[in-house]
């Protein structure tokens, strides 16, 4: 029997695993799913540029292939899913709150005790995400896609933001328990709400994120990848 061929998928954290994981492998039945966590926004690493992001995803992939004596053609395609975190709203919407600890998000700003660290952060992040949303296959051509949540996974799946890591954990939890065994549901949830993007283009998907306060917004084009999946599998 043929080895199935992977379907490598970063994220940043393990709850997005947890959230995402068993329905990945769902929706990719026809494949062998890995799912890669960063353990961390891998755009916005001290030693990452707009120079290098493509150049460091594309050794997350080689270091796994490495590890397990794989090579470029037992992997089927690379879906990498991003924070938008508002990235590309103008530098005015960062505000600064001396009280917090921690970044806080809404659709009017962002709130922080470091107003030039998070324009500094959003700046490259845009940078590195303008690079990875014109790619179309990384190590040469391996298929490659990335796939958005804005503000971020959490305001996605779960329509709330700034949550805790316990918080995060929970809600994961939860989620995978409700649609892991539950695809169709899963398709409906994601393919019928107004925050889908499903019916734009992928490039049209992007340049729409990219616009206004957009990036603090719920939105995600993740239905595109369902719908070729879908295609995959019909």
């Amino acid at each position: 029997m043929a080895r199935k061929k992977i379907v490598f998928v970063i994220v940043e954290g393990p709850s997005d695993s947890e959230a995402l994981g068993g329905i990945l492998n769902k929706l990719f039945s026809d494949s062998s799913v890995y799912v890669h966590i960063v353990h961390g926004d891998i755009t916005t690493q001290d030693d990452t540029t707009s120079g290098n992001i493509i150049k460091k995803i594309t050794a997350l992939v080689k270091n796994y292939a490495s590890s397990r004596h794989l090579t470029k053609i037992h992997f089927k395609k690379v879906i990498h899913i991003v924070d938008m975190d508002g990235a590309y709203v103008d530098d005015s919407y960062v505000r600064l709150n001396k009280s917090l600890s921690s970044v806080v998000y809404s659709y009017e700003g962002i709130e922080t005790s470091n107003v030039q660290g998070i324009i500094d952060r959003n700046h490259l992040k845009k940078e590195c995400l303008n690079v990875i949303s014109s790619k179309e296959s990384i190590w040469k051509d391996l298929p490659y896609q990335a796939y958005f949540m804005s503000c971020n996974l959490d305001h996605v799946l779960y329509n709330k933001l700034n949550l805790s890591d316990d918080e995060k954990e929970k809600l994961s939890l939860d989620f995978a328990k409700k649609y892991k065994d539950n695809l169709d549901l899963f398709r409906m949830f994601i393919l019928d709400s107004s925050f889908s993007l499903h019916q734009m283009s992928y490039r049209d998907s992007w340049s729409f994120i990219k616009q206004s306060n957009r990036s603090l917004k719920r939105y995600t084009n993740f239905g595109l990848c369902i719908l070729e999946a879908n295609k995959s599998d019909s």
